[in-house]
């Protein structure tokens, strides 16, 4: 994700304080496996995730995949998702499934 599709996540209204939510997968090599990522959003971005699929493999290049689902404010998001890209993981967005009102 670019810092231009940060500025597009939206939640259901304007109040900065509302939640809204983003689903995600990460890639990550091995440098990153022995890393607390998942521990840091909760704590320095006080993000809410759900797990809700992980792959972990033996190839050098990408040691793992972990497919997400943050739960914040615009801000707490937008927080989340600079820490990520700040690591230079490869995040992409996943699709809502149908008569889902979570944001992408």
């Amino acid at each position: 994700m670019s810092q231009t599709e940060l500025g597009n996540i939206s939640s259901t209204s304007d109040d900065r304080n509302d939640f809204t939510q983003v689903r995600l997968q990460i890639l990550f090599c091995d440098r990153y496996q022995q890393e607390p990522i998942l521990s840091r959003l909760a704590t320095d971005c006080a993000l809410a995730f759900n797990i809700t699929g992980a792959k972990l493999g033996k190839d050098y290049e990408l040691k793992g995949q972990l497919d997400l689902e943050l739960r914040g404010t615009i801000p707490q998001i937008r927080c989340g998702l600079a820490y990520l890209e700040s690591l230079d993981l490869k995040i992409t967005g996943k699709a809502n499934p149908p008569r889902d009102s979570w944001y992408y």
